[in-house]
């Protein structure tokens, strides 16, 4: 696992992919990531979380993991989309 990536997939969630879900484990799963960043909780809907991984493996570089790090210290701070 590494400190920023994608949300990490649970092992009978794997048998339920599609093809294009399988872009996720493209990279190690992290810690922090775009879905907990971009409202987490608020976050329901598979295939959005599906998109925002994808977003984040298609557009990934170093300045990315710093603002998603930053973000996530933020939203610690204010407590934001925890249930």
């Amino acid at each position: 696992m590494s400190l920023v990536g994608t949300r990490p997939i649970l092992p009978d969630e794997l048998e339920q992919y599609e093809l294009h879900h399988r872009a996720r484990i493209a990279i190690k799963p992290g810690i922090t990531g775009m879905w907990q960043v971009s409202g987490r909780s608020d976050i329901t809907d598979f295939e959005e979380i599906v998109r925002l991984d994808t977003e984040y493996i298609s557009e990934w570089n170093i300045g990315l993991d710093i603002k998603i790090l930053f973000k996530t210290v933020l939203a610690v701070i204010k407590r934001d989309g925890s249930c």
